[in-house]
C-alpha cells in the first residue's frame, strides 16, 4: 500500500525581483493580502489537503518568514491583557498549522535544486511541491484533486493548465495522452519554456507537483540546464523513463503573485470575498469604477 501523502515541500528562496524595492528588504512571499501573508495561503492549502509536515526552503534575507510561524509571547500577553482574543486566536492559530520546518537553500542553483534539498526530510515517503508565490483558491481543489489521483494510481502528479498557445513559452509544457478521467492526462513528455510553433501542447505546468521520493534520484544525476540552473523539468523527464506521472488539470483559481498585475487581482478577488472587509472594499471599487467611467 502506498505510504499517504503527509509532507510538504515549498521553495521560497528566490530574491524576487520583479517587486523591489520592497523586496529588498521584505519577502515577496510576505506581500499581504489585506492582513495575512501569501506564504500564509500556500500553507494552509497543504494543510487542507492533509499535510501536517511543512518544509520552506528560505534563504538568508528571509527570517521573517521563520518568525511569522513562531510563537510571540509577549505579544500574545498584550493581546491577551487588552481583551483581544480574535486577534489572540488568529495569531495562535498560525503556529498550530502544522509541524512547519526551514531549510536555507545557501546558492541560487535552481528549483530542482530546491527540491532536492528536502530530501533528508522527506525520506522515503511522497510528498507535494507547492511554489511559494502561487495562490491555488480552494474552489480550485487542485492539490486535494492531486492527492486523490495519488492515493488511487500511486504516480507523481504535476498540475496542468491550458494557456493561450503564445503563452506556453513562459512556462514547462507537458506532453500528454488522455485517461479514463477527464481531469487526469497520462504525462509522455515535458519541455522547458517551448517556443510556440514547437511546444508539444498548451497545457501548462503550474505551481504543484506531488512526487515520488524517486524523484531525488533523478535531481542528483540531473545537471545545470536551462540558465545554468538545475531544472526540475529535466528531472521528471528522467523520472518518466521509470515511473508513469499524471497531470491534474484545471481551469481557473490560480494567483502568480510574483507578477504584480496577477498579485493585484489576488488581493481584490480575495478581499472581496471576505465577510469583515469585503463589502466595504466593495464599494470602495464602484467608487472608483464610476469615477474613472469604467461602468
Amino acid at each position: 500500500m502506498s505510504k499517504p501523502v503527509r509532507k510538504a515541500v515549498i521553495p521560497a528562496a528566490g530574491f524576487g525581483t520583479r517587486f523591489l524595492p520592497f523586496s529588498k528588504s521584505v519577502p515577496k512571499e510576505m506581500l499581504p493580502i489585506v492582513d495575512r501573508p501569501v506564504i500564509d495561503f500556500i500553507v494552509a492549502e497543504a494543510v487542507a489537503a492533509g499535510m501536517t509536515d511543512i518544509l520552506i526552503i528560505t534563504s538568508r534575507h528571509k527570517k521573517v518568514m521563520e518568525d511569522h510561524f513562531d510563537r510571540f509571547p509577549e505579544l500574545e500577553v498584550a493581546l491577551e491583557a487588552k481583551g483581544k482574543s480574535d486577534e489572540l486566536k488568529q495569531i495562535v492559530d498560525i503556529t498550530k498549522q502544522a509541524n512547519i520546518h526551514f531549510i536555507r537553500q545557501g546558492e541560487a542553483l535552481g528549483l530542482g535544486h530546491a527540491i532536492g534539498m528536502a530530501e533528508a526530510h522527506v525520506g522515503d515517503e511522497p510528498f507535494a511541491v507547492l511554489l511559494g508565490d502561487d495562490i491555488m483558491h480552494e474552489r480550485a481543489g487542485v492539490l486535494s484533486g492531486m492527492v486523490d489521483a495519488y492515493n488511487t494510481h500511486g504516480s507523481s502528479v504535476v498540475a496542468l493548465m491550458e494557456v493561450d498557445p503564445q503563452d506556453i513559452g513562459s512556462y514547462g509544457c507537458a506532453a500528454t495522452e488522455s485517461t479514463d478521467n477527464d481531469r487526469l492526462k497520462k504525462v509522455t513528455g515535458l519541455v522547458e519554456k517551448p517556443k510556440p510553433e514547437v511546444a508539444p501542447s498548451n497545457l501548462a505546468v503550474m505551481g504543484r507537483y506531488l512526487f515520488t521520493p524517486t524523484i531525488f534520484e533523478e535531481i542528483r544525476k540531473t545537471g545545470p540546464g536551462v540558465g545554468g540552473e538545475i531544472q526540475i523539468t529535466d528531472a521528471m523527464l528522467s523520472l518518466l523513463d521509470r515511473e508513469q506521472m499524471l497531470g491534474y488539470t484545471f481551469s481557473e483559481g490560480r494567483f502568480d503573485t510574483g507578477k504584480k498585475e496577477d498579485y493585484l487581482r489576488a488581493v481584490v478577488e480575495l478581499t472581496l470575498e471576505r465577510d469583515d472587509v469585503g463589502p466595504a472594499f466593495r464599494e470602495i471599487l464602484a467608487d472608483v469604477c464610476r469615477r474613472e467611467g469604467l461602468v
